[in-house]
């Protein structure tokens, strides 16, 4: 039995142009993270094999497979809901997400300097990776990580609760090559109520993940 499977999207293919066009959002969502979904069900027998036969000579292998697959799936779970086509602009407290507002320009000293760290963040990955803005529970800020492929350069136990996909799948069939235009236009679609639930998930359970001394 499949221990992960594919989410539906929360919108149909068209909702995100002109940012996303259809047919990027039907072949993301539909071959790229189904793959990842698949690879982690399959890694997971391949491992459980491994255990009942007592084979361990592609341990180091399977592990990492695990991570990339599996990370590949959770990213682009919360990339689906972080983006609307009523989105954009910027979190305010006027529309219910002061919280977060707030939150950014504690960490980051404005929203202006938080926007062009993310963008550059996710601008400037080499090869595949992603931009993210994550809740670090260990002193209790936001934090940008640029995170190679799915898995690398990660600070452990910080959540991510807004992602950039800055994988070439993810434009190049609009955007070509142009890296950072798509970056700059993912602005235009951010879910804040979204990325603020997140926000106040992570900071609400963030102390349980730390067991202190």
């Amino acid at each position: 039995m499949a221990v992960y499977t594919l989410p539906e999207l929360p919108y149909d293919y068209s909702a995100l142009a002109p940012v996303i066009s259809p047919e990027i959002i039907e072949l993301h969502h539909d071959k790229h993270h189904a793959a990842y979904v698949k690879g982690a069900n399959d890694t997971l027998e391949q491992l459980a094999e491994a255990r009942d036969k007592e084979t361990w000579g592609a341990i180091n292998g399977l592990e990492k497979n695990l991570a990339f697959h599996l990370s590949g799936h959770i990213l682009h779970s919360i990339y689906w809901q972080n983006m609307t086509g009523d989105g954009g602009g910027e979190p305010l407290e006027k529309d219910g997400v002061g919280e977060l507002a707030d939150a950014i320009a504690e960490s980051f000293g404005s929203f202006a300097g938080f926007k062009a760290q993310l963008t550059k963040a996710s601008a400037t990955t080499q090869g595949s990776g992603w931009g993210v803005l994550a809740y670090e529970p260990l002193s209790g800020r936001l934090i940008v990580e640029q995170v190679y492929d799915h898995q690398g350069n990660v600070g452990q136990g910080s959540t991510p609760i807004l992602v950039f996909d800055a994988w070439e799948h993810a434009f190049y069939l609009q955007y070509k090559n142009q890296k950072v235009d798509f970056i700059e236009a993912m602005w235009a679609v951010v879910n804040w109520q979204d990325v603020a639930k997140r926000y106040a998930a992570a900071k609400e359970r963030g102390d349980s993940l730390l067991l202190a001394p």
